[in-house]
Formats: structure tokens, sequence, C-alpha cells
């Protein structure tokens, strides 16, 4: 399977919710170079032609599981951290600031070779409760982590069920989609989790968001549909027009419809709350992965292979702006604290910036043999926060 632009296998180990205390975390410096890592983006603009729609869906009522997490307590308290002032950088040119990564209790053993050595920390959000709640993916668990670096875990109820997106939902509770469990998952700020069976077997779930409706909808990555959830369980799927297209990404646009990245037929689709499927084509070979809505009425959308950030108006016009550097694999996109969209690059082991005018800036991590950014996400602190799958790290930089 293709896993933010690298190649990923395995399995996982269930383990129930752990206890740890530590004091432990990396602060590690970041150089802005003014002048040097900032680019103005070469948009190119063109028409993308409504390829085709459908309407119609299958409807599967959801009898949950759940399982009680309640009285997981981890903690990450007590971390020293260096004050940016004291960071080495450059002092002629650049601005030296901290990023401050707080490591994950659990790790994902499984059965790779050699063994994992990560919970594989995927999708990101905050929570109704302050904190930012995330994903482990190899670690079968759901993650929260207060903005003072306390952390909790709590397991899912069935086995390797590797939990990928997650979102805050309308009821007050996250909701987040099981890969390997081939379920919806709903845990409280608590962490009672109940699971929902997708009725397409093996399909795959990565992407969720909340719609204009009031549901959660997500994307099937495997099993070629958009699914939407109520927040009872009820689950309806909707299938792609374009077989094998490979749904991943998804977010509420400002159109009141769904909008979704297809990374094997290189389209973006959109769906309407009654469950219309409009695509459209963008360049060969790009395969889209994330994808966000911004303050400019626009969606935008980052093209893993084809190395680019892609921005699309309601009306279906594209633009595309190139990272200056090759093979950086752009995969997640957040809305920052500053306006600003960011985003991860899993192969240029940064994090780049981009301006609604198309001007791209890029922050690169201390150790790249490490860091791994793979998802972020705007904090209720004013921080941007983010998931290391490299480090099995959760952190934060404060946007500069």
């Amino acid at each position: 399977m293709l896993w933010g632009g690298w190649m990923h296998v395995g399995c996982v180990d269930r383990r129930g919710v752990e206890v740890i205390n530590t004091a432990l975390h990396r602060a590690l410096t970041v150089v802005l170079v003014s002048g040097s890592t900032v680019f103005p983006a070469c948009g190119r603009t063109g028409g993308a032609n409504t390829s085709s729609t459908r309407t119609g869906g299958t409807v599967g009522t959801g009898g949950g599981t759940s399982a009680d997490g309640a009285g997981g307590t981890g903690v990450s308290s007590g971390a020293t951290i260096r004050d940016a002032s004291s960071a080495t950088g450059d002092t002629t040119n650049g601005v030296a600031y901290l990023v401050t990564e707080f490591p994950i209790p659990s790790t994902g053993p499984c059965s790779e070779d050699p063994p994992c050595s990560s919970s594989f920390p995927s999708g990101i959000a905050v929570g109704p409760d302050g904190n930012l709640w995330f994903a482990e993916f190899e670690g079968n668990k759901i993650g929260r982590i207060t903005t003072a670096g306390t952390i909790t875990e709590f397991a899912t109820p069935t086995r390797a069920s590797a939990p990928r997106g997650i979102v805050a939902g309308p009821d007050g509770n996250l909701w987040f989609t099981e890969s390997g469990g081939n379920s919806v998952g709903r845990s409280t700020p608590t962490g009672t989790i109940t699971e929902y069976p997708i009725p397409t077997p093996t399909s795959w779930p990565t992407g969720i968001a909340v719609g204009s409706d009031g549901n959660l909808w997500f994307t099937e990555y495997a099993g070629n549909k958009i699914g939407r959830i109520t927040t009872a369980g009820t689950i309806t799927e909707f299938p792609s027009p374009t077989p094998a297209s490979s749904p991943w990404g998804i977010a509420a646009g400002p159109d009141g419809s769904l909008w979704f990245t297809e990374r094997d037929s290189n389209k973006i689709g959109r769906i309407t709350t009654a469950g219309t499927i409009t695509e459209f084509s963008i360049p060969p070979d790009e395969s889209p992965s994330g994808i966000v809505a911004c303050p400019d009425g626009n969606l935008w959308f980052t093209e893993s292979a084809g190395n680019k950030i892609g921005r699309i108006t309601t009306a279906g016009a594209l633009a595309e702006f190139p990272l200056p550097y090759p093979n950086s694999s752009p995969f997640g996109i957040a809305l920052g604290p500053d306006g600003n969209l960011w985003f991860t690059e899993t192969g240029g082991y940064k994090i780049g910036r981009i301006t609604s005018a198309g001007i791209i800036s890029e922050f690169p991590f201390a150790n790249p043999a490490i860091n791994q950014i793979e998802n972020l996400v705007a904090g209720p602190d004013g921080k941007l926060w983010f998931t290391d799958v490299g480090g099995n790290d959760i952190g934060y930089v404060a946007v500069p």
C-alpha cells in the first residue's frame, strides 16, 4: 500500500490502555532562512471538466460494538522545554525557532523485518475538550495529548483496527476511520470507543470529515466509495463513478458539499449531501492526497507524486503550485493558526506553508533520518501540531 509517499506493509498488535510517566521530550531547532526558503509558486490555471455524476447508495445500520477505555491516564508532564532564544541557528540570515515533540508511550510491534518501532501516528484533530486527538495506525489506539504534553492512549476493541483519519464530530465525540477493522469508530472524550462496521468488506476507510448536514463523511480507499455515517451509526455508501479511483482525503467545502481526492484516478471529487458525485480531472500521475477548504473559498490539496500543491475552485477551475525541491512528496494539509495553509513533506522531511496567493515557504526539520511528518492541525493554543511517524511523536511548532 502507498502510504504518504512510501511503501508500508504490516500488521498491528492490540494492547490495553497504557499508563506511562516520562519527563522526556525532544526539542529540535529549526532554522528558517529569510530570502532563501521562500519561493513564489508558479500557478498554472486551467478548467477541469466534469466527467460524470452519480446518485444512489447502499445503507447499512451500524449496531456498534463498544469498549470502555475510561481510566487511562498517561503523562508526559515535567518536560523541560528549551527556550527558543537558546537555540542555535543562522544568526545572520535566519530566525531560529523551536519544535517540541512528545514521545508516544506505545510502539507498534508488527510482522515487518525489521520490526516496527513506531505506533505510526497518523491523523490528528482538535477535540471538543480542547485537547489534541490522534490515530495510531500501528499502535491500534486512539491517543489524546493535552497542550502541556500529557498523553493518554485508548485501545480500540478490534485487533488490527489500524485507525487512520480522525475528526471532532458535531455530537461532542471523536470520530475516526479504522482501515484494518473496516469500521468507523467513535470515542467519547473519556475514551469509551464504539465501532460501526462498514457494509462493504475490506473497504479500507481513510479520510473523515464533518459535513454541512451534521453527518460524518469518509472515504473508502479500497471500496472505491464515499461513505456517510450519522451520529446514531447508520451508514450509507456512494460508489465513485470511476473504477479504482482510490478516494483518500476528504473535507467540507464552502459550497456545502464534501470534496475528496482520488489518488489513483487523478481526480478531485465533489459529493453533495444528497449523494451526487461530480469528478474533476487533474493532470496525470499527480496522486492527490490531503485536501482542505481555505478562507479564500477554494479547496487546496497536496499532489504527492506531482510534487505540487493544487487549488480548485468550487466551479472546478484548477491551479497548481510546484514545490521548490523534487521528491518532497507533500501529503497532509491543514489551515494554520495564521490563516495560511500548511502541509507536510514526507519525502522532504519538512513542513511547508503556502499563502492563498501561492507563495511557498519551507521549514526543514533538524533530523531527516528520524522525522517523517504526516499530518497536522492548528491547535487551540495557536501552535501547529503534527504527527511524526518516524520519531513516534506528537509535536508542535510555533508558527513563525
